[in-house]
């Protein structure tokens, strides 16, 4: 008897969240002499838990699952919800109930480190009972700190995001020459500096802003900073900077911690905001010059505006991979990237296992990281370039973007 298709989507969302979803779907109803039904969990495994799903089907007959592609956000919605260590937890036989009475057999999840940690869980709890229902982790996170995978879906979109938008605040800054200036751009990425290192793509020759760049892979010294910056506004009186949100003094305590009480997440994640905020008081009270800092927030994972078709391509594809390898045999794996060697930029895709991936960061390599921790290098560059190539006609009304909307 043929067996459904369940996916959600968990974590926060990025521009292409949605692409690795109609990945999925797409691939999974061409495939309907494999598959019964293509279900979508609503808000997740905690909408799951609460029975909460949708047929997925009337999407593709509607059009609306093309709109979907190139809608951001997390058009099923979201969760954070962490399932138990223990294994025995009584939820784990609950989930499987309902995967028996849905007839599901196929278990999909588009998310980051802690939607991995969910599909090892699942998929290590269905061998201990001798469930044959198959989960794959379809990647995705802006922050690029997924091990054994080159990089993840939504990354190059909000890396050209952060490069194009710290370009134009520097253009914005120069237009003024008569006295010194210093504008702090803070940029998402907890211990991770990938996103914050795509800022050095925004220079249009050597020596142009952002001037300083500073990633949490490195300890950061405050009064190095200033030093840095006092030294750095003799030549540019315009000055940009790129700071990672978890710049920290290397021993565990993060800068914005100086300023301020920090709360935690579901997931115990410490949410950072501030760090831009402490600095640009900082530089006003030693330096005295005009300074003011700009958080990115949420822009970086919800422009559309910027997609870049390889990262697009990139997330359906994966999409569309894990469904022929779910269908192939494998389980309690994570659909991987793996870049070809040579100058010319190629992928191809891979199953890991999610056991390994989760629970664990990639961070940028040190070595990419130059200037005693103030620059990126070029390898970063050679690394980043190809992944924000294209651009996407985003569908419009009105003059508007039109996105998909469930109801």
């Amino acid at each position: 008897m043929k067996k459904s298709v369940i996916v959600g989507q968990s974590g926060g969302p990025t521009a292409v969240i949605n692409a690795s979803l109609y990945g999925v779907v797409k691939e999974a109803l061409e495939r309907e002499s494999s598959f019964d039904k293509v279900y979508g969990m609503i808000n997740g495994i905690e909408g799951f838990l609460n029975g909460r799903i949708m047929d997925m089907k009337p999407l593709e007959q509607s059009g609306e699952l093309e709109l979907i592609r190139t809608t951001p956000g997390s058009y099923l919605g979201s969760c954070r919800y962490k399932l138990p260590e223990d294994l025995k937890d009584p939820v784990y036989p609950k989930l499987f109930e309902k995967f028996d009475e849905y007839g599901i057999g196929f278990f999909f999840y588009i998310g980051g480190n802690d939607s991995m940690d969910t599909v090892s869980k699942l998929s290590r709890y269905a061998e201990s009972i001798g469930s044959e229902v198959r989960f794959i982790g379809i990647p995705k996170t802006i922050d690029n700190d997924l091990v054994h995978t080159d990089h993840t879906p939504g990354y190059g979109s909000a890396a050209k995001y952060v490069a194009s938008t710290v370009r134009e605040i520097g253009v914005d800054a120069s237009v003024y020459d008569n006295k010194k200036s210093v504008t702090i751009v803070e940029i998402m990425g907890r211990h991770a500096g990938w996103l914050t290192a795509a800022g050095v793509l925004a220079r249009k020759y050597e020596g142009d802003n952002p001037v300083l760049i500073y990633l949490p892979e490195t300890a950061f010294d405050t009064d190095r900073f200033i030093q840095d910056v006092e030294k750095a506004l003799e030549k540019t009186p315009n000055l940009v900077v790129c700071i990672s949100e978890g710049i920290n003094d290397g021993k565990g305590a993060f800068i914005c911690e100086l300023a301020s009480d920090v709360g935690v997440d579901t997931f115990g994640h410490k949410m950072l905001t501030g760090s831009g905020k402490y600095l640009e008081n900082l530089v006003k009270e030693r330096l005295g010059v005009k300074v003011r800092s700009i958080e990115l927030n949420v822009n970086q994972r919800c422009s559309s505006s910027m997609l870049s078709a390889v990262d697009l391509t990139e997330a359906a594809e994966s999409g569309a991979y894990g469904v022929g390898a779910a269908l192939a045999g494998e389980t309690g794996k994570m659909v991987s990237f793996r870049r070809r060697p040579g100058k010319e930029y190629g992928l191809d895709y891979a199953a890991e296992d999610v056991t390994l991936i989760c629970n664990k960061e990639k961070t940028v390599p040190l070595e990419w990281i130059t200037r005693d921790g103030a620059d990126i290098g070029q390898e970063f560059i050679d690394y980043a370039l190809p992944l924000i190539q294209g651009e996407v006609e985003v569908p419009s009304e009105n003059g508007l973007p039109l996105f998909a909307y469930r109801r």
